[in-house]
């Protein structure tokens, strides 16, 4: 289901408030079969900033539009809606599937598996439409692989923006696996004065 922006931004959770952009690992995105390495990372933006271009966008290699790519956040994250800016004269994704918390699939993988979410999409080339996600299977994402097939009879697929709308938990991944790390026993707090000269043995 898509939504269109008909309507006051801020009643309706479309405002940058709800953009999930800042919380995107930036430095970690990566797509395969792009035909400029790293460029996937420039689709990312603020809210605001979804149809301002410098020039930069991420397009598949030439005659072979399918992409795949991948995004992880800095926390866990809740995402309500999808929003997909594509290129023109139909170079725009046609449909998108998604996975949740799945590290290093590639194209043979994503054949194989069940996405999460399938969208039939449409050329958004306004920035006017999201997809809304079903809601309770988009909790504790830690990373996030779009599956774009194909375009809309292009030779390639250009994608100018991609952005998450949804809520940010409050911890962040790196200090939840610092926790997990200090709550596991170290045998060296645990030496007793035998192992120190004290005259007892370690405790079982």
């Amino acid at each position: 289901m898509s939504c269109t922006h008909d309507h006051n931004c801020e009643d309706h959770e479309c405002s940058s408030d709800w953009s999930l952009y800042k919380h995107i690992d930036l430095s970690k995105v990566t797509a395969l079969n792009e035909s400029v390495s790293g460029s996937a990372k420039s689709v990312f933006k603020a809210w605001e900033q979804r149809l301002l271009s410098s020039g930069e966008h991420l397009e598949s290699n030439e005659g072979d539009p399918e992409l795949l790519v991948f995004v992880p956040f800095t926390s866990d994250v809740k995402i309500k809606s999808i929003s997909i800016v594509g290129g023109p004269e139909g170079t725009s994704p046609s449909k998108l599937r998604v996975f949740i918390n799945r590290e290093g699939i590639d194209f043979s993988d994503v054949e194989s598996m069940q996405a999460v979410q399938e969208w039939e999409l449409a050329e958004n080339l306004q920035g006017v439409l999201e997809y809304q996600t079903r809601y309770s299977k988009f909790q504790s994402v830690g990373n996030i692989t779009l599956h774009f097939p194909e375009s809309f009879g292009g030779d390639t697929t250009q994608i100018r923006y991609i952005g998450f709308k949804g809520e940010a938990t409050q911890l962040k991944r790196d200090v939840v696996a610092t926790i997990v790390y200090e709550i596991r026993p170290n045998p060296s707090d645990h030496k007793t004065k035998a192992e120190t000269g004290g005259g007892f043995s370690q405790v079982e």
